[in-house]
């Protein structure tokens, strides 16, 4: 199947963000967060948004709701699910299922789906909406933890770390302490 001819800024977009995998990446590399409200507005562009998901695991840590709402008031429906934990104490919490049923649900409604994650799970995904939907799919993420495979599948790339200063919460500053008293210098 080829994909939809339609002008650039034409093109119905969605987008759907694996948070969890943003947020470790950017704890991981970075000790930030991801601003998603500037990584929807990098996605779609000039474009059309159709729709913006933002998958979650609830996990009863203090101000999650704080976040999902801020999620919310930026664009996104938030899908949320809890946290599974199994009895031997491992933890499981991935949307990779309910995102793919999303975006192939979705899939003839768009030109362009965003991915904004860098799981190598997500390939078949890529190849499926490119081949048989004939959607192109463009994928955001940290290229330092971002599997290669998904890299060559997307039809375009992004690397978030080649702007952090746009794609990372801006962290207040702490002030600096004194190590002897701890109150801080001037």
């Amino acid at each position: 199947m080829a994909y939809k001819n339609i002008s650039f800024k034409e093109q119905r977009v969605g987008v759907f963000v694996d948070v969890q995998n943003m947020y470790y990446s950017c704890k991981n590399l970075y000790s930030s967060n991801l601003n998603f409200g500037e990584t929807l507005s990098a996605g779609v562009g000039d474009r059309n948004l159709m729709r913006a998901f933002a998958y979650v695991i609830k996990a009863d840590v203090g101000k999650e709701q704080d976040f999902f709402d801020a999620l919310e008031s930026q664009g996104y429906e938030v899908r949320a699910k809890e946290l599974q934990i199994f009895s031997g104490g491992a933890k499981k919490g991935d949307w990779d299922v309910g995102l793919t049923i999303d975006a192939v649900t979705l899939a003839s409604k768009v030109d362009v789906v965003v991915l904004v994650g860098g799981d190598g799970d997500y390939v078949p995904l890529v190849r499926y909406l490119q081949n048989n939907q004939g959607c192109k799919v463009e994928v955001m993420s940290f290229r330092k933890t971002t599997s290669s495979s998904l890299i060559e599948a997307a039809d375009k790339y992004t690397d978030l770390g080649e702007d952090l200063s746009r794609f990372l919460v801006r962290q207040k500053r702490r002030s600096l302490t004194n190590s002897n008293n701890d109150k801080p210098t001037t």
